[in-house]
């Protein structure tokens, strides 16, 4: 729709009345045929626009795309802007161009509409599709990558992410990241990453969302997680603070940490493979504490990976958060019970808290897996070392 044409249209017409009462009935009539020809514009661009998807249902790209050129040429030939409607204008061009193998107009079209209503995702996926076909992977990597941003559960930027990272691995080698152009940050307001919650019955619960005074027998059926406080990620703590809040009816808190009852879905587990990858790239770098968050915000969609707890415990080791990875190590042997890098690194922490007795345990229990392991016989020396 078009605001800022609507209300040109009221205020011609408004002119027009207050001139028809003060009885200039031929400027109130000039006034009315502007505002006339004005709306006709509005409704012809609509229609336009209306024909030209319907074009382009029916596989008829090139007659989409001459219909969105005239709705384009009307819309910019009556002078009130209308940003929205220009970006869906182009955005639609570009698809039609796309379809069509046209490539390079695509591209300029996707930019266009960006330009007027920037962090758009059809546009972008639509420019990143283009790019990859011209086998241009560093700028499609980059418009898929702020897709995820606004909104990490769009499949097709996941699988272009994939597709792209093989393909960048393959052609720049291990340093590829470090050749990409910027990505832009996405601002929160564009952002839609928590608009869905991380579980497969995420619709059913924000059905329930209004019924916030139910008995909790009522809650707990609605729900698909226990509620309880992660303290490792800022974003978990937003994400369930509607639930954290004492209320008649809440949930009780359990302890610090997150879990969630029942399976993720493929989606969530495909998203937390995609942010404990990221977090993977983070400690190569030594930015432990953003590793953190990513790995945080990872087990947020699947809490299954044995790996990604023992990841953020080695960030924790670090930091000398010391407790923090003794819980994390702790979380990966539930689900790994030969997670040597668990063991070791749960180890390194009790050492750190002095906890020789529980340390040594770790260190007899990974040489038990891997009795050839040399960094584990060094930390056994050095902790019956402290022990006298």
């Amino acid at each position: 729709m078009a605001p800022k044409v609507s209300e040109s249209v009221e205020q011609l017409r408004a002119a027009g009345n207050q001139n028809f009462r003060n009885g200039q009935y031929g400027e109130a009539s000039a006034l009315y045929e502007r505002a006339l020809r004005l709306l006709q514009a509005r409704d012809s661009v609509e229609e336009l626009r209306a024909a030209g998807n319907q074009s382009f249902r029916n596989g008829q790209y090139a007659d989409a795309s001459a219909l969105y050129e005239r709705a384009l040429r009307l819309l910019q030939a009556r002078g009130s802007a209308d940003p929205e409607e220009e970006s869906v204008l182009y955005s639609n061009r570009a698809a039609c161009y796309l379809k069509d193998g046209n490539c390079t107009d695509c591209i300029k079209d996707c930019t266009s509409a960006l330009t007027l209503v920037p962090f758009s995702i059809k546009p972008l996926l639509r420019r990143a599709s283009a790019y990859e076909a011209l086998e241009k992977y560093t700028l499609a990597y980059v418009d898929y990558k702020t897709v995820l941003q606004i909104d990490n559960s769009v499949a097709s930027a996941l699988e272009g992410i994939n597709r792209i990272t093989r393909a960048l691995m393959d052609s720049l080698g291990p340093e590829w990241r470090l050749k990409l152009p910027p990505i832009p940050v996405v601002p929160v307001s564009a952002q839609k990453r928590w608009n869905s919650l991380p579980s497969e019955n995420h619709k059913e619960t924000a059905k329930n969302k209004s019924k916030e005074t139910t008995k909790s027998r009522g809650l707990e059926q609605s729900c698909v997680w226990q509620v309880k406080v992660d303290t490792h990620s800022k974003a978990g703590q937003a994400l369930f603070s509607p639930f954290l809040k004492p209320r008649r009816h809440s949930l009780p808190l359990l302890d610090a940490s997150v879990k969630f009852v029942g399976l993720p879905s493929a989606g969530d587990m495909e998203r937390a493979k995609v942010l404990k990858e990221e977090g993977n790239e983070l400690v190569k770098k030594g930015n432990h504490k953003k590793a953190i968050e990513k790995y945080s915000e990872s087990l947020l969609f699947s809490s299954l990976e044995s790996a990604t707890y023992s990841n953020r415990a080695l960030c924790h080791l670090v930091l000398k958060q010391y407790k923090e990875a003794v819980k994390d190590c702790t979380e990966a042997l539930k689900l790994d019970g030969k997670n040597v890098k668990a063991f070791y690194r749960r180890a390194q922490a009790y050492k750190a808290l002095k906890d020789y007795k529980s340390s040594l345990a770790d260190i007899s229990s990974l040489l038990q897996i891997e009795p050839r392991n040399g960094p584990a016989q060094k930390l056994r020396q050095e902790v019956n070392q402290n022990m006298n």
